[in-house]
């Protein structure tokens, strides 16, 4: 499995929103350059991202964006699943499973299951909150050097 352009940006918008909403609505011209991501791909993205509840828009010359719940309530799963769909790595397992003919007596659902279990338990328990003490905590170590 392979995360797309798409849910990596997302989570990396996301979290440049609960950066920098603190002083008001973000302008997503902002987090294009800091992001080093086109404004044009980020507008798709907020679109997804706003339709699902997750921010909200702030009309005007000191408009932008901001997130609609605290971070510590959105998960990197969360996020992604919006963007990418099931992370299962196959079709056979996770949320959309496809009935497959072969399922009863395949050994090998019981690795992807596993690989799709162990994605899940990573991304559900991650928060928008803790990648945020992440990225402080490498700040403050680019700091020290």
């Amino acid at each position: 499995m392979k995360i797309s352009t798409k849910g990596r940006y997302a989570l990396r918008l996301m979290l440049d929103l609960a950066t920098y909403s603190t002083d008001g609505p973000v302008c997503l011209k902002d987090v294009a350059k800091r992001q080093q991501i086109s404004d044009k791909y980020l507008e798709q993205i907020i679109a997804i991202l706003n339709r699902a509840g997750y921010v909200k828009s702030i009309r005007g010359a000191q408009g932008g964006y901001l997130l609609k719940k605290e971070p510590e309530e959105y998960t990197a799963g969360m996020i992604l699943r919006l963007t990418e769909g099931d992370l299962a790595p196959v079709s056979c397992v996770g949320a959309e499973k496809e009935e497959c003919g072969r399922k009863s007596g395949c050994v090998t659902t019981r690795i992807w299951q596993r690989i799709s279990d162990a994605v899940n338990e990573v991304v559900d328990n991650i928060t928008l909150a803790d990648m945020l003490a992440w990225q402080k905590e490498l700040a403050d170590k680019e700091e020290q050097q």
